[in-house]
């Protein structure tokens, strides 16, 4: 047989497969970052001021966070040994989930590694063949998958189209019925109706299953989340939601938890796979989030000067030249995406921001639709108003640019429609 006869391998592919992406302007690339002084970080060895982190109160350094890690060492080592239902559990895991359902107000709290893991693995514990889960169409890729792997019968609705999701509750037979959707969508930065949302649940015996990972610490009094925003816990909280919120974000930390009904609760941890059979979070990681909660609660004047970026931001984004097609997405959160449209076109604006010394991330598809690349701007309580007008002093230069380099229309011709010429 001669070597042209021999069958290729699938793993040949692979190589021609990356230069597909690459041409699509889809390949991702890692940076190598080390923090530096505020929101600026270096990158790659080079020194840029980044809008990139979901910091969003700049406690992610903070150095009470780093001394309690440190303290918890001490005590508990830096590894915990095992999974939560074996020998993972240690005191100092326990005391965090007492204090999270305290701080959220809600009767119980499991306490994950990681956000993805909590999602992808509470669903299929919740629903799975036979039952109906209704799910926002620009959900985190968290909740797509748990739901995939649950093996409910998938019913995806129009982004925030509450009439059609009751029309689609209204229509299924199925009598386990799961909600699931983002309160502050990741990548648009909107705020979904939750009391809205819960009512249509209350109706149809449903399940609200709530992802709070960009509000939990930002929104709500005392930042403990949107859930709070609307008025939902504590004595007027409801049985029927499950509010779940990351610990890697405003709470400068890593790690997640769910929190809600002490019985749906119990019944996650006996049946949730991805917190059974994992290695339970570090202690350590435990003991700067309880400190990471008091701060939290103490951080009103963080929110505030967060809530003025976000105000300087959006005005300054509004004089940029309409001609270019940019368009920013309404949201009052710390999420603020610019489309740029195409993913060349991102990517540009992305290069030359860059330039300039400032990291803002171009998001392209599959994580939005295609069409909507967008720069997504992530403001921090660790920006200062001068950070924020140095980012809209480059895009304006970028705009500028763009503006000239387009074919001019040449003198004397004119632009009225043929039909009125003739």
């Amino acid at each position: 047989m001669t070597q042209e006869s021999h069958p290729t391998s699938w793993l040949d592919e692979i190589p021609g497969r990356l230069a597909d992406i690459e041409r699509a302007h889809l390949l991702r690339r890692r940076r190598v970052v080390v923090p530096a002084e505020g929101a600026r970080l270096l990158v790659d060895g080079q020194p840029m001021l980044a809008f990139c982190s979901n910091d969003y109160l700049g406690l992610a350094s903070h150095p009470a966070l780093a001394e309690a890690a440190r303290d918890a060492t001490h005590t508990f080592g830096v590894g915990s040994g095992g999974s939560p239902l074996v020998s993972g559990h240690s005191a100092a895991n326990d005391a965090l989930e007492h204090d999270l359902a305290a701080f959220v107000q809600l009767p119980r709290a499991l306490y994950f590694y990681a956000g993805y893991a909590t999602n992808t693995g509470i669903i299929p514990a919740l629903v799975g063949d036979g039952d109906a889960l209704f799910s926002d169409a620009l959900n985190h890729a968290c909740l797509i998958d748990g739901a995939r792997l649950s093996r409910a019968t998938i019913h995806r609705y129009p982004h925030a189209d509450l009439a059609a999701l009751e029309a689609q509750l209204a229509a299924s037979p199925a009598r386990r019925k799961l909600v699931v959707s983002d309160a502050v969508f990741s990548m648009d930065g909107d705020l979904i109706d939750i009391p809205a949302l819960l009512g249509l649940c209350e109706r149809h015996d449903a399940l609200l299953l709530l992802d709070d990972a960009h509000g939990f610490g930002v929104l709500g009094p005392q930042g403990r989340g949107s859930l709070a925003q609307a008025g939902l816990t504590g004595a007027t909280a409801s049985r029927r939601v499950l509010y779940m919120a990351t610990l890697g974000k405003a709470a400068g930390v890593a790690g997640a938890f769910v929190a809600g009904d002490a019985a749906l609760i119990e019944w996650l941890l006996q049946k949730t796979r991805t917190y059974i059979f994992a290695t339970a979070a570090p202690p350590l990681l435990a003991s700067a989030l309880r400190k990471s909660l008091e701060l939290i609660a103490a951080a009103d004047d963080l929110r505030e000067g967060l809530r003025q970026r976000i105000v300087q931001l959006r005005e300054g984004l509004a004089t940029l030249p309409p001609e270019l097609g940019w368009h920013l997405l309404p949201s009052h959160t710390a999420v603020q995406a610019l489309i740029i449209g195409s993913n060349e076109a991102a990517l540009a604006v992305m290069e030359s921001l860059r330039r300039q010394g400032l990291w803002v991330p171009a998001i392209r598809p599959p994580t939005v639709p295609v069409g909507t690349a967008r720069l997504r701007i992530a403001l921090s309580a660790a920006h200062t108003a001068a950070d924020v007008e140095e980012l809209l002093a480059a895009l304006a230069t970028h705009a500028a640019d763009c503006v000239a380099a387009r074919p001019q229309k040449t003198a004397g011709t004119s632009m009225a429609p043929a039909a009125a010429a003739a």
